[in-house]
């Protein structure tokens, strides 16, 4: 039985793998400005071993992953609305799940990997699906200046919220090829920036450095490491900002912190890392380290709590990082989702996972000075 479900699974990829790709490359023309050949850096070993491993690897992943890599309980959600983001002040951070980050900057909104949909799959019916829903929905959020965009993976890269985004977005940066994506989506070309490592653009006084990462991308079966993957700087006035994507741990780190750093707050990977697959995803020792290089003040820590794609438990990421955090005396904030963070604030890490799997139905959660916030 296991074996029909899973050929069922990867015919089902197959089909629209296969049907994104050929949408993509029937496209009249390829409008990135530079030669992906040449500014394509680093492909790295996706998992150990040859394909037999790989294979081995993935068959573990989908049918013999321990029960607790989901909660049993629900995640608490602190739910937003437009009315509150408009009031907050400049240099709040929002986790909205994943690498899902609204940041308010110079009176305007920004927003990370956007990632809405219920699964990080190119199907809706199969696929990771979602521990809790987003505090707000895209139809509640207000104007978004900008939406920074890592690399194209399905977690990262949604179709159905670019869609439902585009409207109410003046741009989307993108690593180099990236863009095309989206162009082809039916973003208009105006709107979209595509960057290579190291270059820079502005938009309305925020300074924006596409910066090097350690991972690798693809949609579909045929066209892997075809687009760019990066991480971002985020250089406002009075705050700077790193936003990760996905990457492993690598030299580059140092590089970025001697460039743009210091960073008054890190946005940084700590989740779906395992020992198969270590060059493209880092453990939580690693993610200290890179946000040591980096210079950085306060940690957030993202990629963990709302999708199951890994072996480990859904809330060790958060243990580990906030107990390292203590130890070396980094400031790791692990926010609700939905709730507020200040860049000005330095706080200590909030254990708030910790109840989620002793108590199973919903309920209530009252945070200081904050709404009322909810378990979905």
């Amino acid at each position: 039985m296991k074996r029909i479900i899973l050929y069922s699974l990867i015919t089902g990829v197959v089909i629209v793998m296969a049907s994104t790709l050929f949408k993509k490359n029937s496209s009249a023309q390829t409008r990135s400005s530079l030669s992906l050949d040449s500014d394509l850096k680093h492909p790295v070993m996706v998992t150990k071993g040859g394909r037999l491993e790989s294979a081995r690897i993935m068959w573990d992943f989908f049918f013999n992953k321990p029960v607790n890599t989901r909660p049993s309980g629900k995640i608490p959600v602190q739910a937003l609305t437009r009315e509150q983001l408009l009031a907050v002040p400049n240099n709040t951070v929002y986790r909205l799940g994943h690498s899902t980050v609204l940041l308010k900057l110079h009176d305007a909104f920004w927003l990370t990997d956007p990632m809405f949909s219920d699964r990080a799959s190119p199907m809706q019916f199969a696929g990771p699906e979602r521990f809790h829903k987003p505090p707000i929905s895209i139809d509640e959020l207000p104007p978004i200046k900008g939406v920074i965009i890592s690399h194209d993976h399905y977690d990262h890269l949604d179709h159905a919220s670019i869609m439902k985004l585009a409207g109410k977005v003046d741009y989307f940066l993108t690593p180099l090829g990236v863009g095309d994506i989206l162009i082809d989506w039916g973003v208009p070309a105006a709107k979209v920036r595509q960057l290579y490592w190291w270059q820079e653009t502005e938009v309305d006084g925020v300074s924006f450095a596409c910066t090097p990462a350690r991972h690798f991308s693809g949609r579909g079966l045929f066209n892997k490491n075809q687009t760019q993957w990066a991480s971002w700087a985020i250089l406002a006035r009075d705050q700077r900002v790193f936003f990760s994507g996905d990457s492993g741990y690598f030299d580059g780190f140092k590089q970025i912190g001697a460039k743009y750093g210091p960073f008054d707050l890190t946005l940084l990977e700590t989740g779906a890392y395992n020992a198969n697959w270590p060059e493209v995803h880092m453990h939580p020792e690693e993610s200290i380290q890179a946000h040591i290089d980096l210079k950085g003040r306060s940690l957030l820590p993202i990629h963990n709590g709302t999708f199951d794609l890994s072996m480990h438990s859904w809330q060790e990421p958060f243990e580990r990082i906030a107990a390292l955090g203590t130890v070396q005396g980094i400031p790791v904030m692990t926010p609700l989702m939905g709730e507020p963070v200040s860049m000005h604030d330095i706080k200590s890490a909030r254990h708030w996972w910790g109840e989620v799997d002793r108590g199973k139905e919903t309920e209530r959660v009252q945070v200081k000075g904050q709404p009322v916030a909810e378990r979905f």
